[in-house]
């Protein structure tokens, strides 16, 4: 008898408490879903490209309802991306090409890589801007940080500075992030963000209008020192405006809605802040994640890929002086992300997501 060659699973399930009882109880389906976060990352969007074509282009537009997408830096622009057109396979595709296609000279200037984002954002996004604020069931929200003290200096010394104490805080406790910056939720103006009270840091929300989509989203993406930050959101508290993912990295936040949080990732872990990076010890809080649906490339999936890993924004030091090389990496990165949404697609499909579960 010829043994039964089975091909590693693409990708890893995990689940919070509640969500994990709710899989248990019965086959996950699209009307269950009413959030979806998406993580800072950067290029490591484009590496799970395939799977949120199949999660927004084939599996929810079967359950048309209003559905909140919360997301920081490239959470953000994916979802601006989605909500802006009637066909947000092409979207999610033009977005992985124009972000593969950027390059940037050795020392490249923060104002420099500022003003090609905002290039980029108004050749993917420019008169797209009523689509998103119309969009008939998809609410955005994106996350940004108001810089507060030397954070809201664009010289590189006292910018550079004040990101040492803060990481000097952080590593002491996350709650005094506080003394360095506020977090911000720029909202769709139908339907409010879809957390709870926000208790950790000074928050404010800001509703969504024509003027301030662009500047929301570029805010949302600007890392200290390798963007310049962006000045006075239109309808926002006055401030320089920074990277969501600062305070904000994996989006741990308190999420209210009636089902599951559907959270397709880059990774099967939930780090808060974009200085925990280096902490293992600093996790997601498990209550607020409860309700949450982690799904994410696996490890095997993972190692099959160039450099063994999904992109990311080292690739650009990594392939210094062969823009062509690294193009071909994502490239080949992208197009078997595709897999990723194949094996989710069957999971929903045949209603096996359950058996391979396991808790968040």
């Amino acid at each position: 008898m010829t043994a039964i060659q089975t091909r590693e699973p693409a990708l890893t399930i995990r689940a919070g408490r509640r969500a994990l009882q709710r899989l248990r109880d019965k086959p996950l389906s699209a009307e269950d879903v009413h959030v979806i976060p998406g993580a800072a990352g950067g290029p490591k969007a484009l590496g799970i490209s395939g799977l949120d074509k199949a999660i927004f282009g084939d599996w929810l537009p079967k359950v048309p309802q209003e559905r909140s997408l919360i997301g920081s830096s490239i959470g953000s622009w994916r979802f601006a991306a989605i909500a802006s057109s009637d066909d947000p396979r092409a979207q999610l595709a033009r977005l992985a090409e124009l972000y593969t296609m950027q390059r940037f000279a050795k020392g490249v200037s923060a104002a420099e890589v500022s003003r090609k984002s905002v290039l980029f954002l108004e050749e993917l996004l420019g008169g797209r801007e009523q689509a998103i604020l119309n969009h008939p069931w998809y609410r955005l929200n994106i996350v940004v940080v108001r810089s507060l003290g030397m954070l809201s200096e664009d010289t590189r010394g006292r910018l550079g500075l004040g990101l040492m104490r803060a990481i000097s805080a952080n590593m002491v406790s996350r709650r005094h992030l506080g003394r360095f910056m506020e977090r911000g939720i720029i909202h769709d103006a139908r339907l409010k963000a879809p957390v709870a009270k926000l208790v950790d840091f000074p928050s404010h929300e800001v509703a969504l209008t024509p003027d301030n989509l662009l500047p929301a989203l570029l805010a949302s993406a600007s890392i200290p020192l390798v963007m310049s930050g962006v000045r006075n959101i239109p309808g926002a508290p006055e401030g320089v405006y920074r990277d969501g993912g600062l305070l904000d990295y994996h989006l741990d936040l308190p999420y209210q809605q009636p089902g599951v949080v559907l959270y397709p990732h880059f990774t099967d872990r939930v780090v808060p802040g974009w200085f925990d990076k280096s902490l293992p010890w600093r996790r997601g809080d498990a209550t607020r994640l409860q309700d949450v649906l982690l799904v994410a490339p696996s490890k095997s999936y993972l190692e099959s890929l160039p450099d063994r890993k999904l992109p990311d924004r080292k690739d650009f030091e990594r392939y210094a002086g062969d823009d062509a090389g690294r193009e071909r990496a994502w490239k080949q990165a992208i197009a078997e992300s595709d897999r990723l949404g194949d094996e989710f697609m069957e999971l929903v499909e045949s209603g096996r997501i359950c058996e391979f579960a396991q808790p968040l």
